[in-house]
C-alpha cells in the first residue's frame, strides 16, 4: 500500500453530444486525504468515475496503484431492487461463501473470499456498531432511508479492505449522529482518500483541496479554511484586474477614438485645399489615395487595439474564480402571489400510521397556507415516507390523509424531472403560456445554459439534477399552493445553496421540508418543526436549538 496513487496523464473527457467536459487534465492522487471541490456541472462525478475505472477518458490514460472503492451518490437509484449485501458491495463475497459452506471447491469461490471467513458475522457486528438493525444479507436495501443506506455503504468500503476511497457526497441524506460518526471514520481511515463533498465538517478533515473548473484541475496544500482564503483573496484579485482592464479599455477607447477623429479632420482640411489648390487633377488623385491608405491604416490598427484590449478583459473576466459568479434563484411573479388566506387548511393527517414504522404513535397534523414546517428526526424516523404520503405516493397503513392544494413533491431521487427528458421540455409542458426565451432565462439565471437545459436530465450532474427539478416545481403557470422537499440541500455547491435559501425564503405557500442541514433550516424562516422523539410525532413552534 505504500505506491498507493491514482495518476492522470493528459486526461480529457468529452459528454455523449461531443462537448467537452474538462481537458489534458495532469495529477497524482496519494495516500493524502484530497477533497475535490468545483461548481455544479464541472466534471466531478465524471472525474471520480473515470478515477475508479467506471469511465473511459476521451484521450490520455490513468494509471492506478491499489485497490480502489468506489462510493457513488444516489445509491438507491443506481441498482433499483438491489439488496444490503450488494448495496455494501460485498454481494460476491458472500454469495461465494455460502456456496463454499455447502460444498464448493472452485478456486473462483475462495479467491472471492479472499480468507474471510468472518465476513458474514463482521457485517452484522458492523450493523449494530453504526445504529443499525440486524438485517438479513438479502434484506432490500429500497426498505432503509436514505442515510441508512448510506451507512450500508460506508460499511462495506470499510469491509472492502481498499487501498483508495473515492466517495461522491457521503454525508448526504445522514443525521448529525451519523455525519459526526462518518468523520471519525475518514479521519481514521489508512489508505488514500478522494472525497467529493460540499460539507465543511468533512472538508476540514482534508490535507489537500483539488479544485476542478474550466481552467483545469488545481491542487493546494492545507486545510479548506486555508484554500477558502486564498479563493477569496484570488477573486478579489480577478475582480480588480477586470476592473482595471476595463478602465484601460475605456481610456484607449477615448484616445483611439480622438485620433481617428484628428485623422479624418486632418483628411478633410487636406480635401478642401486641394479643391481651390491650382494642382492637376492626377496629383490631386493621388494625394487623395495616400490619405486614404493612411486612414485605411489606422482603422486596421485601431481593430487590432480594440481586438487586444477586448482580449485582455475576456481573460480578466475568465479569471473569475468560480465561487464568485452568482446564482439567481428568483421564483417567477405567479409563485410569488398567495393563492389563499392564511387561514386556509391546506392539508390534513388524522390518526395516521406509516406502514415504514408500524409501532409508531398515530399522528394528527393540520398544515395552513403560509405555514412552514420543519420535519426533523434520526435516519430511519420516517421522514421521507410522511412527506410521500402527504403527496399521495404512499398509501398510510391506518388513518387518513386530506390534501386540499395541488402539491409539488421534490423527492431524494428527483423523480419529478423523467430521466429522458430535457428540463426545457418539462418546463414547456406546464407552462404553456411563458414564452421559450423566459423559460430559457430563468434556467440560465440557476447556472444552466443551453446544453444543460437541451440534453436529457438523467446525463446532468446532483446538483444540475436538482435545479432543474426544483425549477420543474415552482416555475409553473401554476405553482403548487403546497411544497414538499426532501434534503433539497443535497448535491448543492455552496454559492447554489445561499442561492436556494433566499428563493425558499420568499416562496408565500405552505412549505414542508426535511433536512438535516440546521443551518439551512434556520436561514428559511420556519414557523414549526415536527421532531421524532420517542416513538412519536411532536409538533412545536420554530425552536433552532433542537437537535435533528
Amino acid at each position: 500500500m505504500t505506491d498507493t496513487h491514482l495518476t492522470l496523464h493528459g486526461v480529457s473527457y468529452s459528454l455523449p453530444q461531443g462537448q467537452p467536459l474538462f481537458s489534458d487534465l495532469h495529477t497524482r492522487f496519494d495516500r493524502q486525504h484530497t477533497a475535490l471541490v468545483g461548481r455544479n456541472g464541472v466534471g466531478k462525478t465524471v472525474l471520480a468515475r473515470l478515477l475508479a475505472g467506471q469511465l473511459a477518458p476521451t484521450s490520455g490514460r490513468i494509471s492506478r496503484a491499489g485497490h480502489i472503492h468506489y462510493l457513488p451518490q444516489n445509491l438507491l437509484a443506481q441498482q433499483p431492487g438491489q439488496s444490503i449485501a450488494a448495496l455494501a458491495g460485498l454481494a460476491p463475497a458472500l454469495a461465494a461463501l455460502q456456496r463454499i459452506e455447502q460444498g464448493s471447491i472452485d478456486p473462483q469461490d475462495f479467491a472471492l473470499l479472499a480468507e474471510r471467513w468472518d465476513l458474514r458475522q463482521q457485517f452484522q457486528t458492523l450493523l449494530q456498531d453504526s445504529g443499525l438493525p440486524a438485517l438479513p444479507a438479502d434484506t432490500p436495501a429500497n426498505t432503509l432511508s436514505g442515510g441508512q443506506a448510506m451507512r450500508v455503504a460506508l460499511l462495506g468500503a470499510e469491509l472492502a479492505q481498499a487501498d483508495f476511497l473515492i466517495l461522491d457526497e457521503p454525508s448526504n441524506h445522514l443525521d448529525a449522529a451519523a455525519r459526526h460518526a462518518l468523520v471519525q471514520r475518514l479521519q481514521c481511515w489508512p489508505g488514500g482518500l478522494l472525497l467529493i463533498s460540499h460539507d465543511r465538517r468533512l472538508l476540514a478533515q482534508m490535507e489537500v483541496i483539488a479544485e476542478l473548473s474550466s481552467h483545469g484541475l488545481s491542487l493546494y496544500s492545507g486545510s479548506y479554511g486555508g484554500y477558502q482564503q486564498s479563493q477569496q483573496q484570488r477573486a478579489q484579485l480577478a475582480l480588480d484586474e477586470l476592473a482595471r482592464s476595463k478602465q484601460a479599455r475605456k481610456r484607449s477607447e477615448h484616445a483611439l477614438r480622438d485620433q481617428q477623429e484628428r485623422q479624418e479632420r486632418k483628411q478633410a482640411r487636406g480635401e478642401k485645399q486641394g479643391k481651390h489648390a491650382n494642382q492637376a487633377k492626377i496629383l490631386l488623385g493621388r494625394a487623395k489615395q495616400r490619405a486614404e491608405a493612411s486612414t485605411g491604416k489606422l482603422l486596421a490598427q485601431h481593430a487590432d487595439a480594440r481586438q487586444a484590449l477586448n482580449a485582455r478583459v475576456s481573460e480578466a473576466a475568465q479569471a473569475i474564480d468560480w465561487q464568485a459568479s452568482a446564482i439567481h434563484w428568483h421564483l417567477p411573479p405567479a409563485a410569488l402571489a398567495p393563492a389563499r388566506s392564511n387561514d386556509a387548511i391546506v392539508a390534513e393527517l388524522q390518526a395516521l400510521q406509516s406502514p415504514r414504522l408500524p409501532g409508531a404513535a398515530p399522528l394528527d397534523l393540520q398544515l395552513r397556507a403560509g405555514q412552514r414546517l420543519a420535519i426533523t428526526g434520526p435516519n430511519g424516523s420516517g421522514k421521507s415516507s410522511l412527506l410521500q404520503i402527504l403527496a399521495g405516493q404512499l398509501a398510510p397503513s391506518a388513518g387518513q390523509r386530506q390534501v386540499h392544494a395541488r402539491c409539488a413533491m421534490l423527492d431524494q431521487q428527483q423523480s419529478l424531472l423523467p430521466p429522458d427528458c430535457s428540463v426545457l421540455s418539462h418546463l414547456q409542458r406546464h407552462n404553456p403560456q411563458t414564452p421559450d426565451g423566459v423559460l430559457r432565462m430563468r434556467l440560465a439565471q440557476l447556472g444552466l445554459d443551453a446544453r444543460h437545459t437541451l440534453q436529457p436530465s438523467g446525463q446532468l450532474s446532483g446538483g444540475e439534477r436538482l435545479k432543474a427539478a426544483m425549477a420543474c416545481a415552482l416555475y409553473r403557470d401554476d405553482p403548487a399552493p403546497l411544497l414538499l422537499l426532501d434534503e433539497p440541500d443535497n448535491h448543492l455547491d455552496l454559492p447554489s445553496l445561499q442561492a436556494l435559501e433566499q428563493m425558499l425564503r420568499s416562496y408565500p405557500g405552505c412549505l414542508v421540508i426535511v433536512s438535516h442541514d440546521e443551518a439551512l433550516l434556520d436561514a428559511l424562516a420556519l414557523t414549526h418543526r415536527l421532531a421524532w422523539d420517542d416513538g412519536r410525532w411532536q409538533l412545536a413552534p420554530w425552536r433552532s436549538d433542537i437537535p435533528t
